[in-house]
């Protein structure tokens, strides 16, 4: 009984390793080539979306932005010129604490003005919830703080967003110099190309069929050897 279990658990072993279950876009470079070869029937089409960066400073509690580098003269520049720090920053639906979790915007910003608060911005909107879910955007540009709206440039995207290009308009909500606890609200326009939402969606409902089938499958050898 126990050589026949362990049989039939390699069996089942096997036929979890043979089949991907595939969690939105399939990213294989097959896939890709074969994305690129249709993309001439693809249409493009404009996404707008809406939200909030909570940052909270590295002195606070659970942090989400944090100092990594300086230069020489950073401690005494009054644009704090050449400080880098890396963020994981939720992206929420409100400016409210509590709001829903949307995203995470990860990346790098770098105090990179002699002449005034400016950050060069190098991030990723990294979508974790709805129909973007899994889904990025990356972001490039500068980030003149005292300014009331800054506009960065999407540079591209993957999954749903694949060859996104677009404007990300930031503008702060709210701000404490002293904890480096910020809100900053984004306004999102891109452009990309439509069908690929509904081969997110195909993917994502074979990957779940699958993982049920698993699942009954486990289920069962489990009550032939009790």
């Amino acid at each position: 009984m126990g050589k026949l279990c362990l049989i039939s658990l390699v069996v089942f072993l096997s036929i979890v390793i043979s089949m991907r279950v595939v969690h939105g876009i399939d990213e294989s470079p097959e896939a890709v080539e074969n994305w690129f070869k249709t993309l001439g029937n693809k249409k493009q089409k404009v996404t707008k979306l809406h939200f909030f960066l909570h940052q909270t400073g590295s002195t606070g509690l659970n942090p989400t932005a944090y100092p990594v580098a300086n230069s020489d003269i950073s401690s005494t520049s009054p644009t704090l010129f050449g400080l880098v720090s890396i963020i994981d920053n939720p992206m929420k639906v409100g400016p409210e604490s509590n709001s829903t979790i949307v995203g995470r915007a990860q990346g790098l910003t770098a105090t990179s003005s002699l002449e005034e608060i400016s950050l060069l911005m190098t991030m990723n909107f990294l979508f974790t919830n709805g129909k973007y879910n899994g889904s990025t955007l990356s972001v490039h540009g500068r980030n003149p703080l005292t300014n009331r709206y800054r506009e960065m440039a999407v540079v591209g995207g993957s999954g749903v967003f694949r060859l996104a290009t677009g404007i990300a308009t930031a503008q702060t909500i709210s701000l404490n110099a002293t904890s480096d606890d910020i809100v900053t609200q984004y306004h999102v326009v891109v452009i990309h190309y439509a069908g690929n939402y509904v081969e997110l969606k195909q993917k994502q409902m074979q990957g779940q069929g699958r993982i049920q089938l698993l699942a009954s499958m486990w289920l069962n050898f489990k009550k032939i050897f009790q």
